[in-house]
């Protein structure tokens, strides 16, 4: 798992660590790693033009040790003062190893600043630190505005200035990286849109946080982790064992959702699949996927005289393309009624806001909206809730008593409860923003609670799998759905074989 912990649980790990070394001790420790990370980006340290952009506080102070070291090795380094102070000490150990210290309040010191941001291969933004809250303020947003047009590569100190650390919020301005160098843990709100879209590529430097940091408040799940996840038959499997899926889906007018969605089940290990749908999707599955026991509605029929016909499963999935007329309300009521675990997903979720009593339930309930439905379900705005997505994936996860897997740029997993476990997928491909590529998923996520996984757990390793396919079968070029579903199994194997060689180095990939 690659962990990430919330601003306040670092904060207490700091102060127990700081209470055990020498002052000044931990800053040192990130400065060092700042400038390693940072001369590894510069095809030669010594001649190199580097600019650091400092904030008042430690933040500021860790890019000015950082910037010293650089200087120290032959870079010329130019700092650059965003605030009426900033960290003395470290300006002191700037200058001492050579680089200049200019101040943006000073029209002077501005030109200069705008003048080395042009020139630089590199840039520390240490402009605002993780205690920081809302968007860069003058004249740090337009400093890191600059960084942003220059050709040097950008590298964050801890986090980009101006997102949120422990939720990726951006109330306003804000850097835009290619690097961030983080301290002692990652922190949730660079695993997350659209804190996440501003890190770039996130790099973590030990400082000793480890023994003194509890249970993460986020987590992204690595390869190592989903293939031990994973289901696998034994010799005494048979397809009753290996988990039977039922799965409600498709209508005359939404036909595909019920092919994709048996797709995803069959590819993603269900032993057995049962499809609970009307006609002509019935068909469409026969065709392309003989080996599914498929239970055709008639008008009129009642919901629980559907389900009760299909046979006995392990789970279901309701939802793709069902529709949301009153026959499947009843078929989506009789489902949350088996007591099995149940994913609902697409026109599902449509249903759970017309029929708002349906949720809670006791037994485990997935649900997988987009940012629309989410918003719909529980009256937000989209907007609100794409700006914000680990806030509104909790609420909703609190409000209906069921976890929560909250599809987009980043998809984000919550349980309920007050110390719900949040995931967050770190695999995909904006290819995947294709009709059908949810229907898939839902098929996919099913199989794994079928097959004996938690919501959680099961939604992590759907979502970690899916996004995986998306990217084999992309490979940079358009994709359908269908594409997704053929590439699964290629998936499967890529993050077996990962997993398999991060247990044996003792590292997670």
């Amino acid at each position: 798992m690659r962990n990430a912990y919330a601003v306040d649980a670092v904060r207490a790990a700091e102060s127990a660590l700081m209470a055990q070394v020498p002052d000044g001790a931990l800053m040192q420790r990130a400065a060092a790693g700042l400038a390693s990370v940072c001369a590894g980006l510069l095809p030669e340290v010594y001649g190199s033009r580097v600019v650091v952009l400092a904030g008042s506080g430690d933040n500021g102070g860790d890019a000015l040790y950082g910037g010293a070291r650089l200087a120290a090795r032959g870079a010329a380094v130019t700092a650059v003062a965003a605030a009426a102070r900033m960290h003395e000490a470290g300006a002191a150990a700037l200058r001492g190893s050579g680089g200049r210290v200019v101040e943006a309040a000073d029209p002077d010191g501005r030109a200069a600043a705008d003048q080395a941001i042009g020139a630089a291969d590199l840039i520390i933004d240490g402009l605002l630190g993780i205690g920081g809250h809302g968007g860069l303020r003058e004249p740090a947003a337009s400093l890191a505005a600059a960084a942003g047009r220059a050709r040097g590569v950008v590298v964050a100190v801890d986090l980009p200035s101006g997102i949120d650390a422990d939720t990726g919020e951006v109330a306003g301005h804000a850097t835009s990286a290619g690097v961030t160098v983080t301290f002692g843990a990652v922190k949730p709100g660079l695993l997350i849109d659209p804190g996440a879209s501003h890190a770039g590529v996130v790099e973590l430097i030990d400082i000793g946080l480890g023994r003194y940091l509890g249970r993460p408040d986020a987590a992204a799940a690595q390869a190592a982790d989903i293939a031990a996840w994973l289901p696998r038959p034994s010799a005494e499997s048979d397809k009753y064992r290996r988990g039977v899926l039922g799965i409600v889906a498709g209508s005359d007018r939404f036909t595909g959702a019920a092919p994709l969605a048996v797709g995803g089940a069959i590819r993603g290990g269900a032993g057995m699949v049962r499809l609970v749908s009307s006609e002509v999707p019935a068909t469409l599955v026969r065709q392309r996927w003989p080996e599914a026991v498929i239970t055709t509605t008639r008008a009129g029929q009642e919901g629980k005289s559907a389900i009760e016909q299909a046979g006995q499963v392990q789970a279901w999935t309701a939802g793709p393309g069902m529709g949301t007329g009153d026959a499947s309300a009843e078929l989506l009521e009789a489902v949350l009624a088996t007591g099995l675990p149940v994913l609902v997903d697409a026109d599902g979720i449509t249903l759970l806001g017309m029929h708002r009593g349906l949720l809670p339930r006791s037994a485990p309930t997935l649900i997988t909206p987009h940012a629309g439905e989410l918003a719909r379900l529980i009256g937000a705005d989209r907007a609100d809730v794409e700006a914000r997505r680990l806030h509104f994936a909790r609420q909703a996860a609190a409000e209906l008593g069921c976890t929560v897997l909250l599809k987009g740029s980043t998809t984000v997993i919550a349980a309920p409860g007050p110390d719900g476990e949040v995931l967050v997928n770190p695999t995909g491909t904006s290819w995947l923003a294709t009709a059908g590529s949810g229907d898939v998923l839902s098929g996919l996520t099913g199989a794994l609670l079928a097959q004996g996984l938690g919501p959680s757990r099961a939604a992590a390793a759907a979502a970690y799998l899916h996004g995986i396919a998306a990217r084999l079968a992309a490979e940079g070029a358009p994709i359908g759905s269908d594409d997704i579903i053929t590439a699964l199994p290629a998936a499967t194997r890529a993050v077996a074989a990962a997993g398999g060689a991060g247990r044996a180095s003792g590292h997670l990939i």
